[in-house]
């Protein structure tokens, strides 16, 4: 029964993990990178559906993404997409070859992504520590019904710490890694 709850927890923290990485991923650092793109949803024969299901996303250069659509006239629906995402980028069409330029990030701008990081790490470490209240809450209930002794109420938490001082350890280091990629000029 420990041994699920702990289980458990961890699954939980992991998932908080990939979503900060997710988040991440949509905060643009000056580069290209196809994961900026993953928020514009393009009006495919009425249907809003994600850029990435109606065309190619590459990266040409380091600061221009280039994005080739499956069918011809889908060219001028996704590059007005892009124009109206707010992500402030704005897409050249060249034929059927949209080339996407990553403008250059300014101070005001590094910093205002710097505090988005920040927020979605924030964002995640409440995450993991939510995972460990409730896995303290659910070794709380076993001892009331008297499954299990105090002592193991004692380990089953202090293994439960150590797996959110492991986890919110990584956030910083994400953090960190993300936030010298924004500062980098």
């Amino acid at each position: 029964m420990m041994n699920e709850i702990q289980s458990d927890a961890k699954a939980r923290m992991e998932k908080s993990l990939v979503a900060l990485t997710s988040a991440f991923s949509k905060i643009r650092t000056g580069r290209a990178h196809p994961a900026i793109l993953d928020t514009v949803f393009v009006d495919y024969y009425g249907t809003p559906t994600p850029l990435k299901q109606v065309a190619n996303i590459g990266v040409e250069d380091a600061r221009t993404l280039t994005v080739s659509p499956w069918e011809k006239p889908m060219t001028p629906v996704i590059e007005k997409a892009i124009m109206a995402s707010d992500l402030g980028l704005n897409p050249a069409t060249s034929g059927t070859l949209i080339r996407v330029p990553m403008p250059m990030l300014t101070e005001e701008t590094r910093k205002q992504y710097t505090k988005q990081a920040r927020a979605e790490a924030e964002t995640a470490r409440v995450s993991v520590r939510n995972a460990r209240r409730d896995a303290n809450a659910d070794f709380k209930d076993l001892l009331k019904e008297k499954e299990i002794s105090e002592d193991e109420l004692r380990r089953g938490e202090d293994q439960i710490q150590k797996l959110t001082d492991q986890y919110v350890a990584k956030i910083a280091e994400m953090l960190e890694v993300k936030e010298r990629d924004l500062m980098e000029i």
